[in-house]
Order: C-alpha cells, then structure tokens, then sequence
C-alpha cells in the first residue's frame, strides 16, 4: 500500500479520515496525498477570465492557509504528505486522481445522510463508493485502531465475483488480522434453500482454488443484506465491514450499489468498498 489519497473538507470528518489515514500509512510506509475540492458558485464560469483568476487565486490562498492549520498534526510527523486542490467539487473527479496516481486506498469520513453542504454528507460519500475503481475506506468517528480485528466481507458467492473477493480478501489482510465471508439468505433477493446455499460455496472455492480451511465462512438470513451485514457485525463484535459493488451499473444482487451504499450511510462501523 504504497499511496492513500484523503479528501477532506476541513471538518471534523475530515480529520477522522486524516488520522485513520495516517496510522495506515505508518503501518505501510505509504504516501499520504490530502486533496481538497474547492466549492466553486456557478456564477464564477460565467465571469471574465481576468475574475476567474482572481477569484481562483483567492480561493486558493484560503485552501492553504486552512491546509497548514489542518495538517498540523502530531500524528502526521514523519510521513510524507501531499496537499491537493481541485477547483471543481465533482465527486467523481477523486476517482479520476486516484486512478493516475495509482492510489491504493481512498480514505474518507461521512456523516451519513444530511442537509448540510460538504464533502462528508451521506450522498457525496455514495458518489465515491459508486465511481471509484480504488478500494474505499469509509470512516463514521474517530478511529479507534486502523488495524482491524475482524472484518465482515459479504459476498453471494457467485462465479464472477471470483478475481475481486480475491482481491478483495489480499487488501482486506493489510487492513485486519481476520476476514469472514458471510452470505446473508435474504427473501427480497434470491433465497436459496441450505443445500443451494452449500453448494454454491463448494463451486466458488473451487473456482477460487480455495479450501474452506483457508477462508472463514459464516450464513445468516435476515430481511435485507444490509440488517444481516450489520446483525452479523454486532453478533460477532465486528470491527468493520466490507461489500463489493457494480456502482450503477448493478445487478439486482448483493453488488448492487445501493446496497452497498446503504450500508455505506448506516453502518457505524467503518466500510470498505470494492468494485466488482
């Protein structure tokens, strides 16, 4: 985990984003870069060029100023860490920079659903998780450990969600110490009786040349995947939770986005996201 990008609007979401960041990238020696995406009105495109300087070069002052107060923290000394600012506040664009920096985690507070703006509110953080191709690292309160005992990894155990629950249990091994796949047997999607069930997980480990010796694996069967990811934490004490998504493009299955999303704004426990 060589880079970890951190969007932050200076709030105190932000800063809980910043410090889990930080204890990360100290555990893996990585770079940190901290991108802010300034709030532009609508009016300043339609201005002349020489004010759009002006209002640029204004905007930009006050991001660093707030930057070097922002940054100014114990927990950052001895890291390398880069600013970042962005004029346009497209969600989507934290994505785009992680992909060309070859960024390996994105890690971003979120208050859940409000009606405040910022970078932070619920469905901001939605549009993160639904574009990036880069892991998601979703945090609701300031970070208690970043190493993590016990993360829940849910997944329908279908063939083509093979390559990215691998992928999705390599970088989850960097993040905690043990990862359970759980299927949750939901009567809003497609319910499968116990041998189904059984006998999906036998064709999945086999295509992932796994033996159930090598993975943890748990069933549970709750109302929604959502209710059972979050019953299923709680029962076990869970430390965080993981879900792997088609962003919009999903299919009426655990990958969803709005599942993952969901669970993204309700969950209190951290959420990491890939996408499928």
């Amino acid at each position: 985990m060589k880079k970890i990008i951190v969007p932050v609007d200076f709030s105190k979401h932000s800063e809980y984003a910043l410090e889990t960041a930080a204890a990360l990238a100290k555990q893996h020696d990585s770079e940190l870069i901290v991108m802010h995406m300034l709030e532009m009105s609508e009016s300043i495109f339609s201005a002349s060029s020489s004010e759009r300087g002006q209002e640029n070069a204004f905007m930009l002052m006050v991001a660093n100023k707030k930057f070097e107060t922002f940054l100014d923290q114990p927990y950052l000394e001895g890291l390398e860490v880069n600013p970042m600012v962005k004029y346009h506040k497209v969600l989507k664009e934290v994505a785009e920079v992680a992909t060309e920096v070859s960024a390996d985690l994105i890690v971003m507070g979120s208050r859940g659903h409000s009606d405040h703006d910022g970078v932070f509110t619920g469905s901001n953080t939605e549009k993160v998780v639904r574009y990036s191709n880069t892991p998601v690292l979703v945090v609701k309160s300031k970070p208690k450990t970043s190493n993590f005992e016990h993360i829940v990894l849910a997944t329908d155990f279908a063939g083509d969600s093979v390559p990215s629950v691998k992928k999705a249990l390599k970088i989850l091994a960097e993040l905690g110490n043990k990862t359970t796949l759980l299927h949750i047997n939901s009567p809003n999607l497609s319910f499968l009786s116990t041998d189904e069930i059984d006998e999906r997980i036998e064709t999945f480990l086999q295509l992932a040349k796994l033996n159930e010796t090598d993975v943890n694996i748990a069933r549970i069967s709750d109302h929604s995947v959502e209710d059972g990811i979050i019953s299923f934490a709680k029962r076990n004490k869970s430390d965080a939770l993981s879900m792997i998504t088609h962003g919009r493009k999903g299919l009426n299955h655990y990958f969803s986005g709005s599942i993952s999303e969901d669970v993204v704004n309700h969950s209190k426990l951290p959420v990491i996201t890939f996408k499928l």
